[in-house]
């Protein structure tokens, strides 16, 4: 049977971006599902994500932490435990995670999801299902970007104060008219102001 092997460490990193991303992208949370990010819901949040990611709980996110993620989620899929996953065990794996990500939607325990259920999460399914390849690629140099930004002091490692002030620099920008927290319609802009920036460093 062929096997996978899990070897990045990148594709791993990755996953501190998202709470460093822009509001309303996938590392922000709406708390009260209201549609409106404040600036105490996304410490909140970036708060959790830092705890989360600092494995070894040394204050820092560096390669050791990310090394340790990369082995649990292995581990996790590794169900044999023969040091391979294979094509089956990685389908298993990604089966499991689309029957808890339909359980979340599933906020009335139907079995199906209404309407109302489909409207709510579907543009964020529908966005991202059309990335693409060149969507992912594009996705993981903006995540060191972001990252390497993040890291002031350049020692290698984020600090719990980088990560905050970087999230919330980004926070900061999104909210246009200061007012401490950011709308659908500042969501929106800042995502356009996004593709912007790539356009022309493209």
């Amino acid at each position: 049977m062929k096997k996978i092997y899990l070897t990045s460490i990148a594709a791993v990193a990755l996953t501190a971006t998202a709470a460093i991303a822009a509001p309303g992208d996938r590392g922000s949370r709406d708390a009260n599902g209201d549609g409106i990010l404040t600036r105490a819901e996304l410490s909140a949040s970036v708060e959790k994500r830092f705890a989360k990611m600092d494995a070894n709980q040394d204050g820092q996110i560096d390669k050791a932490d990310r090394e340790a993620r990369h082995a649990a989620r292995f581990a996790k899929m590794d169900v044999d435990s023969n040091g391979e996953v294979s094509m089956a065990e990685m389908e298993a794996f990604r089966a499991e995670k689309r029957a808890k990500r339909f359980a979340k939607r599933d906020t009335d325990n139907s079995g199906g999801l209404s309407m109302e259920e489909m409207k709510k999460h579907g543009d964020k399914a529908g966005k991202r299902g059309k990335r693409g390849k060149k969507g992912m690629r594009h996705g993981r140099r903006g995540g060191k970007g972001m990252m390497k930004r993040a890291d002031t002091d350049g020692n290698g490692s984020i600090s719990k104060a980088e990560f905050t002030a970087a999230a919330m620099q980004r926070f900061d920008r999104a909210d246009t008219n200061n007012d401490g927290q950011v709308t659908a319609d500042e969501r929106k802009a800042a995502r356009e102001m996004r593709k912007e920036r790539r356009g022309n460093r493209g």
